[in-house]
């Protein structure tokens, strides 16, 4: 039995006055940039304050006898959480769909900077709720997620959805079977696989625009939906299986006939997995859950 004491992770992304300042050196020539094009530095100053604070008073909240860590999004690939984690996701919805990848059932509390700017769907409290959070038992909400897994044993999960497809987003060649066994070889820029998380996001824009389309799941649902990106229609490539559902037990399978495909989750594409010519990927409901505060 482990005697450490928990452990909250503050989860964050460098702010846009962040990135200015380390492309352009001063606030002079980011102004100077931002003027440019029709954008003023007060309103990239504020938001970089709002998460600033809102970072101080997270800190403030943790208890003084619990271990402390932070992580940026772009070093969460190389970052170990372990299973007496509390994270603390502070910044956009996206954040949280960032993370929830890398963990195995450790609770997360959205925490969102800008309640008038941010939606708040994934980072759902305030920053001066995380104390009283931090010390009581909260009610969790499980959201399902996705993976897919190639046949050499690597997986990748995603809270949103899941991309396959070429890397440049050019035409990707493969053999796609559906979960009826329905085999067909395609020509596409991609394939996405969405949880209900994700169904308001990259799987809506594309099952708007799709008369056949399945109604997509809710964020809880043991479902996913799937979408095929312009199939391209010619005597060697089919069009017939662009979408669907996939249910417990049931698996996509993609075999690439590309000399290099890419999957990746959630946006984050320098976190990739690679598949070359002959290689199978599965997609599924993944065992693990987003257990969201």
């Amino acid at each position: 039995m482990s005697t450490l004491s928990p452990r909250v992770v503050v989860v964050s992304r460098r702010s846009e006055l962040d990135e200015l300042l380390a492309r352009h050196g001063t606030r002079g020539a980011a102004a100077y940039f931002l003027k440019q094009r029709g954008r003023d530095l007060d309103e990239v100053t504020a938001r970089h304050e709002a998460q600033r604070q809102a970072l101080t008073e997270v800190g403030g909240a943790v208890p003084a006898d619990w271990r402390r860590g932070h992580v940026e999004r772009t070093d969460l690939p190389r970052f170990l959480f372990a299973p007496e984690d509390w994270v603390i996701a502070v910044g956009q919805d996206g954040l949280v769909a960032n993370v929830a990848k890398y963990l195995d059932g450790q609770p997360v509390i959205g925490v969102n900077p800008e309640p008038g700017r941010n939606p708040g769907v994934l980072v759902r409290h305030p920053a001066s709720a995380v104390g009283g959070l931090l010390r009581s038992r909260p009610r969790m909400l499980e959201r399902t997620m996705v993976v897919a897994r190639l046949d050499d044993g690597q997986e990748l999960h995603g809270l949103n959805e899941i991309y396959i497809g070429h890397a440049g987003h050019q035409s990707a060649r493969y053999v796609i079977t559906a979960p009826d066994g329905g085999r067909e070889r395609q020509s596409s820029s991609g394939l996405i696989v969405g949880t209900g998380t994700g169904a308001t996001g990259w799987c809506a824009s594309i099952a708007r625009d799709r008369t056949a389309a399945p109604a997509l799941p809710g964020p809880a649902d043991a479902a996913l939906g799937w979408f095929v990106r312009e199939a391209w229609p010619s005597p060697a490539t089919g069009v017939r299986q662009v979408s669907g559902l996939l249910t417990p037990g049931q698996e996509l399978e993609l075999t690439s006939e590309s000399e290099r495909l890419v999957v990746f989750a959630d946006g984050l594409e320098s976190d990739a997995l690679e598949l070359s010519w002959g290689q199978r990927v599965t997609i599924r409901i993944a065992d693990r859950r987003l257990h969201l505060v």
